[in-house]
């Protein structure tokens, strides 16, 4: 069975995240032959007495994860780094697609992106309306206007002039850059519900979402693909939530892999960063893992 390609979340959280911490799991990730590192985006955790985290989010702070990702690309040379998942939009798309494009430009070209459009839930609304209050961007403006803002960033990193009319953004003929390396960046769309995952698979250039349960990323996968979608799949997965000795994560991952191998997955990502461990353990987490998978190394 082939295995899925394999990356690994950054250390983005606090009390483990920091300048420090990121350098030495990304470059440990590229040293022993992994494919990507990752970081995802989170604006707060509500304190209201509604809230009831059935996702389970971890409650320390998350660190910006461009910034996050632009200082391991600073200090790596080979592997990829994704956004998994970027909430695109809290930003408006034109400052949204120039600071793609820029990482995409220091990083050679490394870049792929996953956005959502809110998300941090696993119940009805599918997102956390504190981080819509808090970014200044209603709530209405998921759905349609998602798409749009997908559009709108689309079309600053095709060639000048760039010009954009739609009915929530507006760009005036002009020069906008910087351009992508390769023209575009690759877009991972997450999606939890058949009508967002079967939207993903008609504008995006792949899917991503969080193994929570197997057996619904299989449905989700088989949505995805009878939709059309023949793009990346890329999948969260999450060994533990405390933390392992190196044979006990070594164990988690191979069966997190397997999994994914027998539904179709195309690339793993690991979320180290909920292991509540020093970057110094994590390094050795994935030094036990690569050495069980005998990846090549560069």
């Amino acid at each position: 069975m082939n295995l899925p390609r394999i990356g690994v979340n950054l250390p983005y959280l606090d009390p483990y995240a920091g300048p420090d911490a990121v350098v030495a799991v990304a470059q440990a990730t590229e040293r022993l032959g992994f494919h990507a590192v990752s970081a995802s985006d989170r604006l707060l955790i509500p304190t209201g007495p509604h809230w009831n985290n059935d996702a389970g989010l971890p409650e320390s702070h998350a660190w910006d994860s461009l910034e996050m990702l632009t200082w391991a690309a600073a200090h790596t040379r080979r592997i990829r780094v994704t956004t998994g998942i970027l909430n695109s939009i809290f930003q408006p798309p034109i400052i949204l697609a120039r600071r793609l494009a820029t990482l995409d430009r220091l990083s050679g070209g490394r870049l792929d992106v996953g956005i959502g459009q809110g998300g941090g839930t696993r119940l009805p609304p599918f997102y956390i309306p504190e981080e819509f209050i808090a970014a200044g961007v209603p709530a209405s403006r998921r759905g349609a206007g998602f798409v749009e803002h997908i559009a709108a960033m689309r079309a600053c990193w095709a060639a000048d002039p760039v010009e954009f009319a739609g009915e929530h953004y507006r760009i005036p003929l002009s020069m906008v850059g910087p351009k992508p390396c390769a023209g575009t960046i690759p877009l991972f769309i997450g999606a939890i519900t058949r009508h967002t995952i079967e939207r993903a698979a008609r504008i995006g250039d792949g899917f991503i979402t969080t193994a929570v349960d197997w057996d619904a990323i299989r449905v989700h996968l088989r949505w995805y693909r009878a939709a059309g979608g023949t793009g990346t799949v890329v999948v969260n997965v999450i060994p533990a939530r405390h933390p392992l000795s190196p044979t006990a994560f070594t164990e988690a991952v191979l069966r997190e892999l397997d999994r994914a191998a027998a539904v179709g997955v195309d690339e793993v990502h690991i979320a180290l960063q909920l292991l509540s461990s020093p970057p110094e353990q994590q390094v050795e987490l994935l030094e036990a893992l690569a050495t069980e998978l005998d990846l090549p190394t560069p």
